[in-house]
C-alpha cells in the first residue's frame, strides 16, 4: 500500500527556515518523481519542486535560490529544505509521487496529508 506522509512544517518567522520531509512507502518499483506543492486558502494547488529518480531538480520561479529539494533513496525519504521564509510561502505543503512521469503538465497520483507551514511577517 502506497503511503507518505510528510513532516516538519509548524511556523517561523520572515527570512527563517524549515525542512520539510516526506517518509514514503510501498512503491515496490521505485518512483519516477517525487514533488512538493502548496495550497493556501481561497487558492489553487500550486507546484513548488520536482526531483526525479536521477536527481535532476525543477523548481518554481518563486522558490528558485530560496527552496532546496533532495532525496534519500536508503531511506525512501524526501525533503525540501525552504530558507527566506517570505509571508506568502504559508501554506499546506503536500509531498507527491508519480511511478512514471516527471512533468509539472501530469497529474501526480499519489498524494501525503500534507504540512502547515506558516511564516509571519
Amino acid at each position: 500500500q502506497v503511503q507518505l506522509v510528510e513532516s516538519g512544517g509548524g511556523s517561523v518567522q520572515s527570512g527563517g527556515s524549515l525542512r520539510l520531509s516526506c517518509a514514503n512507502s510501498g512503491f515496490t518499483y521505485g518512483v519516477a518523481c517525487m514533488g512538493w506543492f502548496r495550497q493556501s486558502p481561497g487558492k489553487k494547488r500550486e507546484g513548488v519542486a520536482t526531483i526525479d529518480r536521477d536527481g535532476a531538480a525543477s523548481y518554481k520561479d518563486y522558490v528558485k535560490g530560496r527552496f532546496t529539494i533532495s532525496q534519500d533513496h536508503a531511506n525512501n525519504t524526501l525533503y525540501l529544505q525552504m530558507n527566506n521564509l517570505k509571508h506568502e510561502d504559508t501554506a499546506m505543503y503536500y509531498c507527491a509521487a508519480d511511478r512514471q512521469w516527471c512533468s509539472w503538465y501530469v497529474e501526480f497520483p499519489y498524494w501525503g496529508q500534507g504540512t502547515q507551514v506558516t511564516v509571519s511577517s
